[in-house]
């Protein structure tokens, strides 16, 4: 296991932070001509393309005040229907997202690139007026992605000016140098010493709501709601978009999102599969990093599935898009991906476009983005024998057999001067993936919110009502009755 460390201002190394292809890669004009769009001029533009968006809703949702999901990153798909009506599809959104290794510096005399414009214009706001209510320092807490997690440490000891506690808590630790204690996180140092923390930084990737408490007085960005709510909960994310499409439906606006069933147990997989017309992605609501999902568009596919044991009870079933001949047969019809610009042996490749995101003091704002290609090409016509995932599946991390993290790299497609023509996407594409990205954001936030009653408690029983996975809730409430434990009666001395 990883060691703690204590970070000082100016210790930032660009080189430790980046993949070498984005460092040294020139970003392309388009990019950096989108993320320096004022918002008057997005929304004049969208609403001039879809006349039937209210003006005033779209300029409320840009600046919704995140207070549970301040930083996000969506997964969207470039699809078009056989019509040829093309939208950005919201595949995920994600509460601890990766993206700045591999975006290109927008200005090449900012070195720090947009971890800088993170820290500076939602984790340091986030912090305001702390001070005054908690004593204590500043950490970086992990379990995936050292490299970006790092970076955001070194930047915010030297935006904070302040050492930074760069801390591993990864879920099978038996003896964490994380702990709470009367809700106040604590971390013990290199020498074995307590030190109160007043604000975190959470990278926790792996069902972080069995290390983190539902109430926390040290401020986490982003806090442990936002994950259950849908930032690492697929099952309540889709009904925080039914919910919040219901709102917006008057005012022209929608979340794009396959069709979701929820809720459903894993012998009723099959039955859905075949009302799809047996092409079907099946996900384990709670996984993420491309783990726990399963495209289907086979018997053999199908059988596999249901050969495999799980942790949990309840899954989602999604519409499959996939090849023009082959995609989910839905009530809306069929929907097939855009894909890549054919490479010079005319194939084309699923690829999806990451999105991040974050609250500032001036509305949600763009920092980044990137795109990643599936492994093999798709193909006009399934066989039997046919891997489906390995032609639709985009995530670029894979676990190692020791339970480490790799990533194949070579299947990144960078936003610069090379990679994003081969995408196949324009300006307008980009606004519908932003728009796309801060709507899913503020579903999940408000239905955080709707999460806390009025006295600023956590509603155990309702969060039943829309997630009764028995695996799910033990989790949940054994890590709180666990940090209860540790408030009562521990020490983070070893």
């Amino acid at each position: 296991m990883e060691s703690v460390k204590t970070i000082q201002p100016d210790e930032f190394e660009a080189h430790k932070h980046w993949y070498p292809k984005a460092l040294n890669a020139t970003i392309h004009p388009m990019i950096n001509f989108f993320l320096n769009l004022s918002q008057e001029r997005i929304i004049t533009r969208y609403c001039h393309l879809h006349p039937t968006v209210n003006p005033e809703k779209l300029a409320e949702v840009l600046n919704h005040k995140a207070k549970h999901f301040l930083w996000a990153g969506a997964d969207l798909l470039n699809v078009t229907s056989a019509g040829g009506k093309r939208q950005m599809v919201v595949i995920e959104n994600n509460s601890c997202p990766s993206g700045q290794k591999s975006m290109p510096l927008i200005d090449d005399n900012q070195e720090q690139g947009s971890y800088r414009l993170m820290v500076e214009r939602t984790f340091k706001p986030y912090l305001k007026n702390l001070r005054k209510k908690i004593q204590g320092g500043l950490a970086v807490i992990y379990d995936k992605n050292p490299m970006e997690a790092s970076g955001y440490a070194e930047v915010i000891a030297d935006v904070m000016n302040e050492p930074v506690y760069y801390v591993p808590f990864y879920t099978d630790d038996e003896n964490p140098a994380v702990k709470f204690r009367d809700g106040l996180m604590y971390i013990r140092d290199n020498n074995g010493e307590e030190v109160s923390i007043r604000a975190a930084f959470r990278y926790l990737t792996q069902k972080p709501w069995n290390r983190l408490p539902l109430h926390s007085k040290t401020r986490i960005l982003n806090p442990i709601a936002a994950c259950l709510a849908g930032g690492r909960n697929k099952m309540v994310a889709a009904k925080a978009y039914d919910i919040f499409n219901t709102e917006l439906q008057a005012h022209g606006l929608k979340i794009n999102t396959p069709e979701t069933i929820w809720d459903v147990r894993k012998n009723e997989v099959p039955l859905w599969v075949k009302k799809m017309g047996g092409h079907a992605v099946v996900k384990v609501p709670y996984s993420n990093a491309g783990q726990g999902v399963y495209t289907i568009v086979t018997e053999e596919e199908l059988n596999k599935f249901m050969e495999i044991e799980f942790d949990y009870d309840l899954f989602i079933v999604q519409s499959l898009i996939g090849n023009s001949n082959w995609s989910s047969t839905t009530s809306a019809g069929k929907l097939y991906h855009v894909g890549t610009i054919p490479n010079q042996k005319n194939q084309t490749f699923v690829a999806d476009i990451r999105m991040m995101v974050s609250s500032t003091e001036k509305g949600i704002r763009p920092l980044c983005t990137y795109a990643r290609r599936a492994e093999q090409p798709l193909v006009d016509q399934i066989k039997d024998s046919t891997n489906s995932w390995k032609m639709l599946g985009t995530n670029l991390s894979f676990k190692n057999k020791d339970g480490s993290w790799g990533n194949d790299t070579n299947r990144l497609v960078l936003m610069d001067r090379r990679d994003f023509n081969k995408l196949g996407i324009g300006l307008d594409d980009l606004i519908e993936a932003y728009i796309q990205t801060v709507l899913s954001m503020v579903a999940i936030d408000k239905m955080a919110q709707t999460l806390f009653n009025k006295q600023g408690k956590f509603r155990m029983r309702l969060f039943k009502s829309l997630n009764d996975d028995p695996s799910l809730l033990n989790e949940i409430m054994e890590s709180n009755a666990k940090v209860q434990s540790v408030s009562a009666n521990g020490s983070l001395k070893s």
